[in-house]
């Protein structure tokens, strides 16, 4: 009878004891649930909040719809258009454009218009970097590259890579174009095995 008593108390001490450990582990196992779910909610808050931070940074700095006019070294008016811009904190004089248009006035009373998705320019030099689907137009003839370049200490317009161009004398595929705004003449030249390499007179007013 008394060996009953001693085993049937020694089971409750048992039963006792390992519900108390589940008890204790389940208790413990959520508290570190929850502590760890403290951790992730508050990184990602942060990241959420650096993310906001960033952006009103970007609206901050984004611009809409800005015009730059000047002149060249020749004296050639031009007015760079954009739709949208944001410029760079390190270098406050370089802009970077989206949806771009320039148009160069010349002296002889021509024009020429450049257009592409994305532009930089620097207030200071005046040199623009034009690129992704470049079009220009010159007279009668239009122009297709993906990159271009302007420079105003050198006077001269460089457009490059994947080049067409549209003439009423016909159609030309070249690697690289350079349109020298003081001496109005325009150099035409492909790597390919040399297929192109022509030196057009503008004042001809074929370009």
């Amino acid at each position: 009878m008394i060996d009953r008593k001693k085993k049937l108390r020694l089971t409750q001490f048992f039963l006792l004891f390992f519900g108390m450990l589940i008890i204790y582990f389940t208790y413990y196992n959520n508290k570190t649930i929850d502590k760890n779910n403290e951790i992730v909610s508050k990184e990602n808050k942060d990241i959420f909040k650096k993310q906001d931070e960033e952006n009103i940074k970007k609206e901050k700095d984004l611009f809409f719809n800005i015009e730059y006019t000047g002149l060249d070294l020749n004296g050639n008016r031009y007015i760079l258009l954009a739709e949208k811009a944001n410029f760079n904190d390190a270098k406050p004089e370089i802009v970077y454009m989206s949806v771009v248009k320039a148009t160069f006035y010349f002296k002889d009373e021509t024009i020429l218009y450049v257009w592409s998705d994305k532009g930089i320019y620097n207030n200071k030099t005046l040199d623009m970097n034009f690129e992704k689907n470049v079009k220009a137009r010159y007279l009668s003839s239009e122009l297709f590259a993906e990159k271009a370049e302007y420079s105003n200490s050198k006077n001269y317009l460089s457009i490059y890579d994947n080049v067409k161009i549209n003439d009423i004398k016909g159609n030309l595929i070249a690697d690289k174009l350079v349109f020298d705004i003081t001496k109005q003449k325009l150099d035409i030249t492909s790597f390919n095995n040399g297929k192109i390499n022509a030196n057009v007179n503008l004042n001809e007013k074929r370009f």
